[in-house]
């Protein structure tokens, strides 16, 4: 079952009753020329089994640490946003898997020669990917994403991705002429950071139901970055994302301010259709897929991560 993801952006209380998140808001619950039978209508319950995601993006928003405690034994991911409406803070449950320490271990010990191998095979189907949106964008046939894709190399070497990515950037938005990628840049990175910030969260709550240590990569290494695991295995869905804002940015028009109605559009990536060898499911369950892939890799029972093919 795909799980929910819940965004919270006005003041509210967050609590617990009976295994479900209850949600009420306290405008309603103080006014007294409100009728009590709209008060009780404007309580909401959501079962905690069904919830994959929350996030909570308002200031006035007060959570019990009884919820809190309920989503991460439900391997919830919880995301807090900041001032600006950004996502600055991921929970996690610090355990997700039974066999969790000995995963870690199998992850940890894993050899130099393998994480080379998973990097390789992580470049080259985020190259893919990237290739098939470029195409769908533009509609012309990158071929030299294509060729570069099939030339990478054990530990991407030669460094093709970044190679990859000057080019898709430079062409992916071609009403946006002198696009630069970054962070802090102009719209619609605003879209893109948002969106990749949903994506970790799934990533990283994957890893952890697979018993994995999102902190430790297979190829970033930032002693600042507790989810560098996670900012290797999302590679190859970010181009997910670029296709879903590119879609965003042509119905929405004006995509200058990250509106309410815009995050609303993001947050539906964890339901996307992905296709695993063949087979059609929601992100957040394909990226399940990927995560145990993986583990399976670092044990030796497979060679080849499971990565979703963008067609």
């Amino acid at each position: 079952m795909i799980k929910k993801t819940l965004y919270f952006g006005s003041p509210s209380y967050l609590s617990l009753r009976n295994a479900q998140l209850v949600y009420r808001m306290p405008e309603v619950e103080k006014n007294d020329t409100v009728p009590e039978s709209f008060k009780k209508e404007a309580e909401r319950t959501i079962p905690i089994e069904d919830i994959g995601v929350v996030v909570i993006d308002n200031k006035r928003i007060t959570i019990t640490s009884g919820l809190l405690e309920a989503l991460l034994e439900n391997n919830c991911a919880v995301i807090t946003c900041d001032s600006k409406s950004m996502p600055v803070g991921l929970m996690l449950p610090l355990y997700g898997n039974t066999l969790q320490n000995e995963r870690f271990h199998i992850q940890i010990d894993a050899s130099l020669p393998l994480r080379k191998s998973l990097w390789q095979q992580t470049v080259r189907q985020k190259i893919l990917n990237q290739a098939s949106v470029l195409r769908k964008a533009t509609g012309i046939l990158p071929k030299n994403m294509l060729t570069w894709a099939n030339n990478v190399k054990s530990g991407d070497s030669e460094n093709l991705e970044a190679r990859a990515a000057t080019y898709y950037w430079r062409n992916i938005f071609p009403n946006i002429p002198d696009f630069i990628r970054g962070k802090d840049e102009e719209p619609p990175n605003n879209l893109l950071n948002y969106g990749y910030a949903i994506l970790r969260a799934c990533v990283a709550r994957g890893l952890v139901a697979s018993g994995l240590l999102p902190t430790f990569g297979i190829h970033h290494h930032n002693r600042y970055n507790a989810y560098c695991l996670a900012d290797d295995i999302m590679e190859p869905y970010r181009p997910y994302v670029d296709e879903l804002v590119i879609d965003v940015m042509a119905r929405m028009g004006d995509f200058s301010e990250l509106t309410r109605d815009i995050k609303a559009e993001l947050l539906v990536i964890p339901t996307l259709d992905v296709v695993i060898d063949g087979k059609r499911s929601p992100l957040m369950i394909a990226v399940g897929q990927t995560t145990a892939s993986l583990y399976k890799c670092f044990s030796g029972e497979l060679r080849k991560i499971s990565y979703p093919e963008l067609s």
